[in-house]
């Protein structure tokens, strides 16, 4: 498994053996338009000129900023992207910023670990 410090140091990127690129935030973070920049630099890095399904772990983020949101919709190495959350405020998180932008790609939202990887594998 390959992985990359986002740079800031508020997450890692990491790429595993079954294709698919974990994008991981740490707890408490407020994620703002550098960090947002910084993790798809990551994640297109990690993929070396591929498209792969990506899972952004996001339980206990505290914020992500509009400016920040903007940099996710941007076309990346992503083919597909399942946020993961643990509780009903991740949700609202992830909500909020489903709302305000267009995808570039399939994105849902789970709280089952489980769920997430067999909708990003396909399976």
């Amino acid at each position: 498994m390959e992985s990359i410090m986002v740079e800031g140091g508020k997450g890692t990127v990491e790429l595993q053996a079954d294709g698919v690129i974990h994008l991981i935030w740490k707890p408490n973070v407020s994620i703002e338009a550098q960090d947002a920049h910084a993790a798809m630099a990551a994640v297109n890095e990690i993929a070396d000129g591929s498209e792969c399904p990506m899972l952004v772990e996001m339980a206990t983020v505290e914020a992500v900023s509009r400016q920040a949101r903007a940099f996710f919709s941007i076309p990346s190495a992503a083919s597909r992207i399942a946020v993961l959350g643990s509780d009903p405020v991740d949700r609202v998180l992830a909500n909020f910023f489903f709302d305000l932008r267009v995808s570039p790609c399939p994105t849902r939202y789970f709280t089952s670990r489980t769920e997430s990887i067999n909708w990003l594998l396909g399976e």
